[in-house]
């Protein structure tokens, strides 16, 4: 680690190094310890097979004499050796990284006139809740300082069903038409051929689709690199839907704004964190927890009645925008505490799904075409990942209220199947009935059936931001971070993102191709090539699939 990545480290991060050479061990690293301390009064289990058959011997396989075969009998590493072949289950796409945490939500101030959601019902309510921090682009052992968008999900355990506010903590999103969400994700994924990140799938998608600019912008500022997960905001992004307990509506964005204040991670101390501790922000989160300090938010919205959505100069449901706070101001609602680390990962973290259409009575989706898109792809993930009863899952269960309904069966079902109920609707044996109070708001929609192509004004807000919320200095590292990735894509790429900066501010644009022609200056393009496969390689290929 060089003498300058040391001095940018933060000075937690510092003292915990300090306290390491020093002999100290933080709550993480006495996780094994303080297990064994908590059953200090316990009698020592006895080791069985999954079925629950004693093991006399871990040690040594059965053979055949000292030097003999293995026998195909010998079940009890049978057991274990079958059950360690599937112990992963399918990565996340996206949002594979993560850590987890769990607490409560408590309302601070009066929203019902907005909403009839039960975990808004009085002041002084609270909820059990749950959160996943994750990054986003990449695979599960990277490293938790890269340059990304961070993940922010909730979970909340309602009397009326989970509520998920699958979140992240930008209040944009590169994209505001879920068809082009596959093929973003892959620009942010590895080459299919060479396997390796590469700047110019991730800058030509970027230059070809301006609606990215506003997401871009802030992810290559200085909030772009969190210092872990305490220090960022979260926000639900998409725009939904209220309704009261008079079917009255309003359109709302969620804001969850930390208490910890917001800090980040500079290029330098986030690259030496990213080889010294490439899990700083699972570490992080976790000490806190364990030594007392539990992390919290403050929840906010933001109100637009549906007369003021049908006027505004900006679509309200364009994620790629905020809604101005000046126009719309921030609204308290409550505070979210994480208090509880999670017993075991696997069980609480990695098996967590959240899913945007868990949304209980007096929350809905509005027309936000990303929203709706998420509405589909994230349960479908999770049956892929998870099964069909993947909800039966402890943390997954809605536990606050009882699950009646006509789903029966499937791969993993682990409670009573609902017994003896009718599993068909309607019937004439007393099962459940429907609930007319959560009929969903009424929308009158009017408009032609087509694929309609959002002409939306991509860079007055990005001019905003650039102009209006970033000082000098950190419009400075905002063109510094843009060169430093851009200058790895081709020339042309090079060009038309610079072209497209240069619409957003001319001092931005000016910037980074001064930047850009530095390093090109230094470094002259070599002409690229790639590998392509002869016809016969393809004919070959296809008589070998056949046979």
């Amino acid at each position: 680690m060089g003498h300058k990545g040391r001095r940018a480290l933060t000075q937690s991060t510092v003292d915990g190094r300090r306290g390491e050479m020093e002999g100290f061990r933080d709550e993480a690293g006495e996780q094994l310890q303080t297990w064994k301390n908590n059953r200090a009064d316990l009698n020592v289990d006895t080791l069985t097979t999954g079925a629950g058959h004693p093991v006399g011997d871990k040690l040594n396989v059965l053979t055949a004499g000292p030097r003999g075969p293995q026998l195909i009998q010998d079940s009890v590493f049978i057991d274990e050796m079958a059950h360690f072949d599937r112990e992963r289950i399918p990565e996340r796409v996206v949002h594979a990284k993560g850590a987890g945490a769990f607490g409560y939500f408590e309302v601070t101030h009066d929203i019902t006139k907005y909403c009839k959601a039960k975990i808004f019902q009085h002041v002084g309510k609270r909820t059990s809740a749950s959160v996943r921090f994750s990054s986003v682009g990449g695979e599960s052992g990277s490293a938790d300082t890269v340059r990304d968008p961070r993940g922010f999900a909730c979970k909340f355990y309602t009397e009326d069903g989970i509520w998920d506010l699958t979140g992240n903590n930008t209040p944009i999103f590169f994209i505001r038409d879920p068809f082009l969400f596959p093929s973003f994700i892959h620009t942010q994924k590895r080459n299919p051929q060479t396997h390796l990140k590469d700047a110019d799938m991730t800058w030509d998608f970027f230059s070809l689709r301006p609606e990215t600019l506003h997401q871009l912008s802030f992810l290559f500022s200085d909030r772009g690199i969190p210092d872990g997960h305490r220090h960022m905001n979260g926000y639900g992004s998409h725009t939904f839907k209220l309704v009261n307990d008079k079917q009255e509506a309003v359109y709302c964005k969620f804001h969850l704004k930390t208490n910890q204040g917001i800090k980040n991670l500079s290029v330098e101390a986030a690259n030496c964190l990213a080889s010294d501790d490439p899990d700083y922000s699972i570490r992080d989160l976790y000490n806190a927890i364990a030594t007392g300090n539990p992390p919290s938010w403050s929840m906010y919205i933001q109100v637009m009645s549906f007369q003021e959505a049908r006027v505004h100069r900006w679509n309200p449901f364009d994620v790629t925008k905020i809604w101005p706070h000046k126009e719309f101001p921030l609204i308290p609602v409550g505070q979210l505490v994480l208090n509880k680390n999670p017993v075991n990962y696997f069980a609480d973290v990695e098996q967590i799904a959240f899913d945007p259409s868990n949304m209980p009575p007096g929350i809905e989706p509005s027309p936000d075409k990303m929203l709706q898109g998420r509405l589909f792809s994230y349960p479908d993930t999770h049956r892929h990942r998870l099964g069909a009863n993947y909800l039966q899952l402890p943390v997954n269960c809605p536990f606050k209220c009882r699950v009646a309904n006509y789903q029966r069966d499937g791969p993993m079902c682990s409670t009573d199947n609902q017994g003896g109920a009718p599993n068909y609707y309607p019937n004439s044996f007393s099962a459940p009935e429907t609930q007319p109070q959560a009929i969903e708001h009424s929308l009158a929609v009017t408009n032609d059936v087509a694929r309609y192509c959002s002409n939306e004004d991509d860079f007055c807000q990005v001019t905003s931001f650039y102009v209006n919320v970033l000082n000098a200095d950190e419009r400075r590292r905002l063109c510094e971070n843009v060169a430093g990735s851009l200058k790895d894509a081709q020339l042309f790429i090079q060009r038309r993102m610079v072209d497209l900066l240069t619409k957003v501010h001319v001092e931005f644009g000016a910037q980074v191709s001064s930047l850009l022609e530095k390093h090109n200056a230094a470094n002259p393009h070599k002409a690229i090539k790639t590998y392509t496969r002869h016809t016969s390689d393809y004919a070959a290929t296809s008589e070998k699939s056949n046979l």
